[in-house]
């Protein structure tokens, strides 16, 4: 009788241990998140235009995605997803990212990966419990810079912009074949229950306090990249209203 109490004790005390690193994991995950998308804002010029972020329906991120020089295929990823909602940004649903190929050169230390969720379909995708990118949906790398290119391809038919950065500066992923599929143990740490992604990215679930500095890091990273657009077109028409008023000069002349 005594072993099976003890036995019984020492299950409980591993069920509390696991729930504790489990949320620790999933805060940290949180927390990572929304320092990649600040270091995104940081360097506008080779950033997410803001015509993406503007537009956007959902941005997941998969923060330290590789390490220790690990191909895609050989480390699976962890990731956040937030949606927008008539609010503002929906509570944080949690995924994992493995299998694919990559075009990825080995030996980075770890690769931040963000994924610009842009239309309907693309977001249906993202709100089941599993999906293959390149399959179920198409993905192509995002345009980079203060502005989109006047090239409208990137956002006519592909469901999923991605980003990938290594060490400050943007590196190519092939994420063909990839899947992403609900992380329903760190969901269940950070709310206490199981809750579905549907519900999650559809605004039926509250923001967790764990979760504000990411989903203030999205809602952030929009706002940043308009009013950087806004100064830059500023910039544009003073420098056109210079050219012209010099134009005008020579031809008095």
């Amino acid at each position: 009788m005594k072993k099976l109490l003890f036995l019984l004790a020492m299950l409980s005390l591993g069920t509390l241990c696991w729930a504790g690193s489990g949320r620790q994991d999933a805060t940290d995950r949180l927390d990572n998140a929304a320092k990649v998308l600040n270091a995104i804002m940081n360097a506008p010029d080779q950033g997410i235009p803001q015509e993406v972020l503007e537009n956007a329906k959902c941005v997941a991120v998969v923060p330290n995605m590789i390490k220790g020089g690990f191909i895609f295929g050989g480390k699976h990823g962890k990731g956040v997803a937030t949606c927008r909602i008539a609010n503002g940004w929906s509570a944080p649903a949690f995924f994992t990212v493995g299998g694919g190929s990559a075009g990825l050169q080995i030996g980075l230390e770890g690769v931040d990966l963000v994924m610009i969720i842009q239309n309907q379909r693309g977001m249906e995708h993202l709100l089941a419990s599993k999906f293959q990118i390149g399959g179920d949906a198409s993905a192509a790398a995002g345009p980079v810079g203060r502005h989109a290119s006047a090239n409208t391809d990137w956002k006519l038919d592909t469901e999923i912009l991605t980003y990938s950065r290594a060490k400050g500066a943007f590196a190519g992923l092939t994420l063909e074949g990839a899947e992403v599929i609900q992380d329903e143990d760190s969901t269940r740490a950070i709310y206490g229950r199981k809750v579905t992604t549907r519900s999650a990215l559809t605004g039926h679930v509250a923001v967790p306090s764990a979760a504000h500095a990411f989903v203030t890091a999205v809602s952030d990273a929009q706002a940043e990249a308009l009013a950087q657009a806004k100064v830059a077109a500023k910039a544009d028409a003073k420098a056109d209203a210079k050219a012209d008023a010099k134009a005008e000069a020579e031809q008095k002349k």
